[in-house]
């Protein structure tokens, strides 16, 4: 799917990965979905508690910025050259969490973008620099990057780590 470069495109493509990957979700059992992979050293579970979070740090940046305050991005104490370090700390965060836990916030997450992002403007989505936080990117990017981008990416990764299962 093409990077989007418009609102409707963008929901397009929210909806379109979201549901290739609840399609891949409704085919696993519990177990396959919290067996750690010796491929990826991630459950299934992991991938869905770390969307969830990428999720809830963007639409965090996204409020913060509307507040005029410039939000520690991509984490506090992280720079973007630190995304292993930062992504190891969202997996030790939630990986002892049930899964029924991690499913219910991941769900409420995608519900959560689902009702933000149409209620911002294309003009507030695809202008760069439109906030100050984003320099010169476009809000747009963030949210591509943490839903349909990410969306595509655990499909892989739900790939991966089925491989390795026995």
């Amino acid at each position: 799917m093409p990077r989007p470069k418009t609102k409707d495109q963008l929901l397009t493509a929210m909806r379109a990965e979201h549901g290739g990957l609840e399609q891949a979700l409704t085919a696993l059992t519990p177990e396959q979905l919290t067996t750690t992979s010796p491929i990826t050293q991630w459950a299934i579970k992991d991938v869905l508690a770390h969307i969830f979070e990428w999720e809830q740090m963007c639409l965090s940046w996204y409020q913060a910025g509307l507040k005029g305050i410039t939000p520690a991005i991509p984490g506090e104490g992280f720079k973007w050259s630190q995304l292993p370090a930062l992504n190891r700390q969202i997996y030790e965060k939630h990986r002892d969490r049930p899964l029924d836990e991690v499913l219910k916030d991941f769900r409420g997450s995608y519900r959560q973008m689902m009702k933000t992002v149409p209620e911002i403007s294309e003009h507030d989505l695809f202008t760069p620099g439109r906030y100050a936080w984003t320099k010169t990117t476009t809000l747009g990017a963030y949210f591509i990057s943490a839903t349909s981008s990410h969306y595509a990416w655990a499909r892989k990764e739900i790939r991966k780590c089925l491989k390795g299962m026995p």
